[in-house]
């Protein structure tokens, strides 16, 4: 497995901050792995749980009588499966002597959020572990890192075995991971609406069009789209809205967080169905935007995209106290000034736009227009 350098170092910042570090991300993404590698210098006590473990569960039992005793730094993995496991972590660290961390683990399911919020507050930091980044990989693994994804898919000996990990991945995650999170939705149900999202991806959510092709109502599908995008295998991208003399989109866009699980359920499973496919634009849109929205260091929560129903558009747009930043991905070699950055400069008041394309130059196409190949910006950030 790949060292994951960036992460740990947060993660152990995050340690030495708050009592309590929450490691969430989608099912083998590598939690586990990076929490091994964590405690590995460790010279204090250290105690390590798996509660999908028979004999870690049943300590589990009684979290307070498992926990109340232990020193260091406590490990506890796939939490969601210890239901009031929170409520006991803040009676202890709430301790006058407390000298014990808790990393706790687990798929970022409704429960496992709500149960912390209510019960941590001010208590837990989170840090989200995705699959591997452009910047975490090597040369050797930089072109298969779009088709692929996953760290073992990313890592397999070849396109077959890699497109069979991501097949596997897809039934377990529906069958077995999604009831564990207590989403209770027919597997061949939520795998026909997962496809359909897949089709869907880059494109703005209308839940009343796939209510129709699945046989149900737009709430319950609604509710699907919540399930998916609260075990972080697909986002939402929130719409900005000016205060201005023109109709602007409300709705959001839905991209499937990971682009190698976009493929598998769009049937591709090598580099040249995927340049030939028609979501082969989108797929790379939300690749090069979630490597962005890395090199940025930015919250998906303060990320949005802009759109007016004229047709003016910004795929990503990030906001801070000192710059209002535009983002544009396009997948060619040859990127150009558009009619919606000349809108979007001018109605959206951005400091500048980039626009990001495959490749490694830099390019000025207007005074606060600049094109960066997507390579360079990752291995020399976005300014």
């Amino acid at each position: 497995m790949l060292p994951r350098r960036r992460h740990e170092s947060v993660v152990r910042r995050l340690l030495r901050q708050f009592p309590v570090v929450g490691l969430i991300g989608a099912r083998q993404v590598g939690k586990t792995t990076l929490a091994r590698s964590l405690i590995a210098p460790e010279k204090g006590p250290i105690a390590f749980f798996d509660l999908e473990d028979p004999p870690d569960a049943a300590r589990f039992a009684d979290p307070k009588l498992a926990l109340e005793n232990l020193q260091g730094l406590v490990v506890i993995d796939e939490v969601q499966h210890c239901e009031g496991l929170f409520r006991v972590l803040r009676v202890l660290v709430d301790r006058p002597d407390n000298q014990t961390r808790f990393l706790v683990l687990g798929s970022a399911g409704p429960d496992l959020l709500r149960q912390s919020s209510e019960s941590l507050a001010g208590r837990i930091a989170y840090h989200e572990l995705t699959p591997f980044r452009a910047d975490e990989v090597s040369s050797a693994f930089e072109d298969r890192l779009w088709l692929r994804g996953f760290p073992r898919s990313l890592l397999a000996s070849d396109e077959a075995e890699s497109a069979t990990w991501r097949s596997a991945f897809v039934r377990t995650f529906l069958e077995r991971d999604l009831p564990q999170l207590d989403i209770r939705v027919p597997a061949a149900r939520m795998r026909r609406f997962w496809t359909m999202l897949a089709h869907y991806h880059g494109n703005r959510w209308k839940a009343a069009e796939l209510s129709r092709s699945l046989g149900v109502s737009a709430p319950t599908v609604n509710s699907y789209l919540e399930a998916l995008v609260g075990a972080l295998v697909v986002r939402k991208l929130t719409p900005w809205y000016e205060n201005l003399k023109k109709r602007q989109v409300k709705a959001p866009k839905v991209y499937l967080a990971d682009t190698g699980l976009l493929h598998t359920l769009l049937g591709i499973q090598s580099d040249a169905a995927l340049l030939g496919h028609p979501k082969c634009g989108a797929s790379w849109e939300s690749f090069a935007m979630r490597e962005t929205v890395r090199i940025l260091g930015a919250d998906w929560e303060h990320c949005y995209y802009w759109a007016t129903h004229r047709g003016a558009e910004i795929d990503l747009l990030v906001l801070d106290e000192n710059q209002r930043r535009g983002f544009e991905f396009k997948r060619t070699s040859a990127p150009k000034m558009t009619r919606s950055m000349h809108s979007a400069l001018a109605d959206l008041r951005l400091d500048r736009i980039t626009v990001l394309f495959p490749g490694d130059k830099r390019l000025r196409l207007h005074e606060r227009v600049e094109a960066v190949g997507l390579r360079l910006a990752c291995s020399q950030g976005l300014g």
